[in-house]
């Protein structure tokens, strides 16, 4: 039996006024596609192109200007409890402790102060921060903020993470180590995740499946399974001789792409 849908975008289009009453942009049209449980997918495709919106909408966070994004089923009409959101910028909060961080969103939920301390104390020992549990933001390294800003993310229980390259920010070898410690997490948790990344091998080693965006309009122009094993361990992943293939392939899906994009400017122009 196949796992149940946990996110699912149905025709969905996105449409913003041009700044000055020049018009109507449309940045999404027509984009339909499900996440299972327990599944990572990445989105990748060009500046643009509406991956941020499709995040936006799958959260709550922006209406669609047609179709409907689904969480377990239901519309999403607002702000969900099951729909956690990671940035670049960990957004942490300078006056609380690490602890208190990664307590926030628990707090806003009304979770009782004891589950809140449990949950903090498992989740800083996962993401080898339970040291610096009482140090401020200020006092962590890019790298440590993104760790405590993830430990948030999964401290309220969501049922899907929309991430928003949540590592660009950080230096090559933290992000490599983050990639595995976010992997882990999510294989160890059942958690269903879907990642936007402008980096092809952290599309292909983080994912089950990888999505092409074409140019805006943005429309989903190719799927790509990722037929690898240890998806829990990216490091692993990156030694595979097939990793080349996904990711050459990528590149050409890109190019066609970003060729779409040229035209349209060209014929704008």
């Amino acid at each position: 039996m196949p796992s149940p849908v946990r996110l699912e975008y149905r025709n969905v289009t996105k449409r913003f006024a041009e700044a000055g009453g020049r018009g109507v942009l449309t940045a999404l049209q027509g984009v339909s596609f499900a996440v299972r449980d327990g599944e990572v997918v990445s989105l990748i495709g060009p500046s643009g192109c509406g991956k941020s919106s499709l995040l936006n909408i799958g959260s709550g966070l922006a209406p669609p200007s047609e179709g409907e994004a689904l969480v377990d089923g239901e519309t999403v009409a607002g702000p969900n409890a099951h729909v956690a959101f990671m940035l670049q910028k960990d957004l942490l909060l300078p006056w609380r402790t690490v602890a208190q961080n990664v307590m926030f969103g628990v707090e806003i939920q009304g979770v009782p102060p004891a589950e809140r301390r449990r949950r903090a104390a498992s989740l800083l020992a996962n993401f080898k921060l339970a040291e610096f549990s009482g140090h401020y933001p200020h006092q962590l390294s890019g790298g440590m903020r993104q760790r405590v800003a993830l430990a948030r993310t999964l401290a309220v229980d969501p049922h899907v993470l929309l991430l928003d390259e949540p590592f660009s920010a950080i230096d090559a070898q933290t992000r490599m180590v983050l990639q595995r410690d976010l992997a882990q997490t999510l294989r160890q948790a059942g958690k269903t995740a879907l990642l936007i990344t402008h980096e092809l091998l952290e599309a292909v080693t983080m994912s089950d499946r990888v999505l092409v965006m074409s140019a805006r309009p943005g429309k989903i122009i190719d799927e790509i399974v990722v037929e690898l094993p240890q998806r829990e361990d990216p490091i692993a992943r990156r030694r595979d001789p097939k990793v080349n293939d996904y990711v050459a392939r990528l590149m050409d899906r890109l190019d066609i792409a970003h060729l779409a994009l040229e035209g349209a400017a060209g014929g704008a122009a």
